[in-house]
């Protein structure tokens, strides 16, 4: 008796077994066929962003094998003919084998299933998605139809812009022409009526797109926009994609807010949205189960409802909305991450090994130190020294200063023995007085320019730089020297660039420099015959820098020993320090400049400095 239960069991199950796989073997090669018609364009936001979600939530929810066909619904205004061709062109497309089941996606494509159920298949049960409740309320209801309806609250989504910028004075609606956005249009200006007398409203469906551009660049102080993907604009341009609202973005002067999150990705400040991924969830699922056997009817009408709002950081920042407006529980995303939350393993790393590293930078440290101590000890000698050095010329030339001091003094003395003489007279001569007076008064400026050179060539000042013309420097050196070069009968020779040459330096100090180049020239042309006693001196511009150099007629450098000329304590005197050149490089090199030496073909030796140039 058992036994035969067990086999009667086992008959029933296998029976059970081979009708499922036959029913599974049917489905497979008859797969459910759904029309989804999507308002206006292929590509037309939000309703493309609700079929691609849709598609992909089908996918994920539905254990049957489907297939999905798209089509946009574009309906010019006032065209019954073409909604009835296109309700034809459906017909014969699916005559042999009609639907399984039709999504509509938004307020166009739901207004052209509704006025031509007779036509598209009544049999077909539908589904309405991403379409207002009072869009819905005006059409009316019929049977084997459910809605996944939507709920644009519109005090809630303008008053959310008066939370974050409550400043705002006009709010522009960027909106179309179309018979559903005309709707939308007498709509919002019912429901927006309490805030008339806080906020001007401007309605832009009366403009083209490049118009509304335009108004938006120019829109006043404490404004803001409100973005509704215009359908059909008054001129009967379509736009879609994404590209209307990034030219919006890139031309208003204000910050732009939306009803639906299809658009919040780098354009909208933010707030109350409804939400593509919720409703075109909600209609996969009500798909799923009609597909699964459930009437169409049978399914309550839903009605999303926002969820909590949420804003981009990037565009908070650019508007300088804080965070503290924002309504408690609200999302900011797009939050650019702190350089510690992003390289937080870089600088634990680094920290790391800088710690491994601090003994030994501790001990460094201390031998830093020392060294720049012994750096600033060695640069003050080197000043001290080249105070000296200028002591030292000015004690070489000492015949020459008093015999520069001696023209002008004596011219003194006898122009005023002669003013003595004319005015013991009984009717001196005023004009001769008047010219005696005036070249006393010439001959003491000298005297005292003489002077002035002594005192700041020997005066122990800091180092003072400032803008000069190197020509300048040259000249007043030359001048300074004439006489000495006369004492000892040596031709001195100039050649100075035409244009200033304008350089950052200290005068006194590269006066200094010249005037030992053109010292130590004299000493190596003491032993030529007078008329080969030759020194010449020239200033001139090379690329960006300008160039002073001293050539002379003398022995010129040991070869073996040129090497060394700038090096300290050596020298090529019998009784010189080697100081000279010395400080002369050192000099130069605080400028930013060069000092060269070499020998002469025809012999002498010649001294060339660089300086850089101002530009």
């Amino acid at each position: 008796m058992e036994y035969r239960k067990v086999r009667y069991t086992l008959k029933f199950l296998i029976v059970i077994g081979v009708a499922l796989l036959a029913s599974l073997t049917t489905a497979a090669s008859n797969p459910k066929r759904i029309i989804v018609l999507q308002s206006n364009g292929q590509n037309f936001k939000p309703w493309s962003e609700y079929v691609k979600t849709f598609r992909q939530e089908l996918e994920r929810q539905s254990p049957l094998p489907i297939v999905v066909q798209n089509f946009p619904v574009v309906i010019a205004p006032d065209s019954a003919s073409a909604e009835s061709r296109l309700a034809e062109y459906f017909n014969a497309l699916f005559s042999s084998q009609p639907p399984d089941l039709i999504v509509a996606f938004g307020a166009p494509a739901a207004v052209f299933v509704q006025r031509h159920r007779s036509e598209l298949f009544p049999a077909t049960p539908v589904v309405l998605a991403a379409v207002d409740e009072r869009r819905i309320q005006r059409l009316g209801d019929t049977a084997n139809e459910t809605v996944i309806a939507v709920w644009v609250d519109i005090l809630a989504l303008f008053g959310n812009i008066l939370q974050v910028l409550p400043n705002t004075r006009t709010i522009a609606v960027v909106i179309g022409n179309s018979p559903n956005e005309q709707f939308w249009v007498q709509e919002m200006q019912n429901r927006l009526e309490p805030l008339k007398g806080r906020v001007n409203f401007l309605f832009w469906d009366d403009l083209s797109f490049e118009e509304i551009l335009k108004q938006a660049a120019t829109l006043p102080k404490d404004s803001a926009i409100f973005w509704i993907q215009p359908q059909i604009d008054v001129s009967g341009a379509v736009h879609e994609g994404e590209r209307a609202l990034k030219r919006l973005h890139d031309v208003a002067n204000a910050p732009i807010f939306s009803h639906d999150d299809a658009f919040f990705a780098g354009e909208i400040v933010g707030g109350p949205m409804t939400s593509v991924s919720q409703g075109s969830a909600a209609a996969a699922a009500a798909a799923t189960r009609i597909l699964g056997g459930t009437r169409a009817e049978e399914i309550k009408t839903l009605i999303l409802e926002y969820g909590p709002a949420k804003y981009d950081w990037r565009e908070l920042k650019r508007w300088a909305i804080p965070e503290s407006r924002l309504p408690r529980g609200s999302e900011v995303l797009f939050r650019q991450p702190t350089p510690w939350e992003l390289y937080r393993w870089q600088v634990l790393a680094v920290c790391a090994a800088l710690l491994l590293q601090a003994t030994l930078i501790m001990g460094l440290f201390y031998e830093r130190r020392r060294r720049l101590l012994a750096e600033v000890q060695s640069r003050q000698r080197m000043i001290e020294l080249a105070h000296v050095n200028r002591y030292s010329i000015a004690g070489e030339l000492t015949a020459s200063i008093a015999h520069e001091l001696n023209q002008p003094l004596g011219a003194i003395l006898i122009n005023a023995d002669t003013m003595e003489q004319l005015l013991r007279s009984s009717s001196p001569d005023v004009v001769e007085l008047r010219q005696i007076v005036s070249e006393i008064h010439r001959d003491d400026e000298r005297a005292a320019k003489v002077i002035r050179h002594i005192r700041s060539l020997v005066k122990k000042n800091p180092i003072d730089l400032k803008q000069l013309d190197l020509n300048e420097v040259v000249g007043e050196t030359l001048d300074f020297l004439s006489s000495l070069a006369i004492a000892r009968k040596v031709q001195m020779r100039s050649s100075v660039a035409r244009l200033p040459l304008l350089v950052k330096g200290d005068p006194t100090q590269l006066q200094q420099v010249l005037l030992n180049l053109i010292v130590n020239a004299l000493d190596a042309t003491a032993d030529r015959h007078v008329p080969e006693r030759i020194i010449i001196v020239r200033t001139e511009r090379s690329a960006d820098w300008a160039e002073f150099s001293t050539s002379d007629t003398g022995p010129g450098i040991p070869a073996e020993k040129l090497s060394q000329i700038f090096e300290p304590f050596f020298s090529t005197k019998p009784d010189g320090m080697g100081m000279g050149l010395s400080i002369a490089r050192t000099i130069v090199e605080a400028h930013g400049g060069t000092i060269t030496a070499q020998n002469q073909s025809r012999g002498g030796a010649i001294f060339s400095v660089k300086l850089p140039l101002i530009r």
